[in-house]
């Protein structure tokens, strides 16, 4: 037979489903505020791996992703190395470094000829390499901005031919010009660096100075046997006048 609901059994029903509906509400909470945080510490994460790539390049051409520009260690190096490259170079000049990528960095670095060292070194660091250099010193008025140095052994030419290539290719030649150079302690501008740059060579020197002594022998030879004949030819005349 059908009977009712007791009174008892519909209000412990009721409370059932309240507490059902109060741990369902929790757990709705529970789950929007994981999903928040979760939101939250992904954009945060993409942020940071989408850091500016300009900072990043300006590090690493200066060398700080390495340390070597940010620490006592690394920038007391810094001012050796540059030190030595400065004892060894005939000539220093720069140009432009900002604007320029990595890459385009390292493709002008392997076009330079032998000899001559291409780096960025920030202006603090090459004003103490240069201080008390009475051959570099005249170069402090250079250091403004941010600065490609090149360190030339020798040949100052072919480095400023493998610059002017490369100004074309990558069409910065409005923007990354030679601007300055210092040779024998003279402080020069772009035009003198250009006119140092058309001069011969030490190895084109040495070239033709080594074909004019090698041409000395054969004219040298040339008017050693012309002299039996010109002197003959001369006793000859004398005779025929006498008689």
């Amino acid at each position: 037979p059908f009977s009712l609901p007791r009174e008892q059994d519909i209000n412990t029903s009721s409370t059932s489903c309240k507490s059902n509906l109060h741990h369902a509400t929790q757990n709705t909470m529970k789950f929007s505020t994981l999903f928040l945080l979760a939101t939250t510490g992904s954009g945060a994460a993409f942020s940071f791996n989408t850091a500016p790539r300009s900072s990043r390049f300006s590090t690493e051409l200066y060398g700080g992703a390495k340390g070597g520009a940010t620490t006592l260690d690394g920038k007391q190096k810094t001012i050796e190395q540059v030190n030595e490259l400065l004892e060894g170079s005939e000539m220093i000049f720069t140009m432009p470094a900002n604007g320029l990528t990595v890459k385009e960095v390292s493709g002008l670095r392997r076009t330079l000829p032998e000899g001559t060292t291409m780096r960025v070194v920030k202006n603090k660091l090459m004003a103490r390499a240069i201080d008390g250099n009475s051959n570099y010193e005249s170069a402090g008025s250079l250091l403004k901005g941010a600065n490609m140095w090149f360190f030339v052994e020798e040949d100052i030419s072919g480095s400023l031919k493998a610059i002017k290539g490369f100004l074309k290719e990558s069409q910065k030649g409005e923007t990354h010009q030679v601007s300055a150079g210092v040779i024998d302690g003279d402080l020069l501008d772009a035009n003198g660096v250009k006119r140092v740059g058309d001069l011969p060579s030490k190895l084109e020197l040495y070239a033709r100075i080594a074909g004019g002594i090698n041409a000395v022998p054969t004219k040298l030879a040339k008017a050693t046997n012309a002299v039996p004949s010109k002197l003959a030819r001369a006793i000859k005349l004398a005779a025929e006048t006498k008689e």
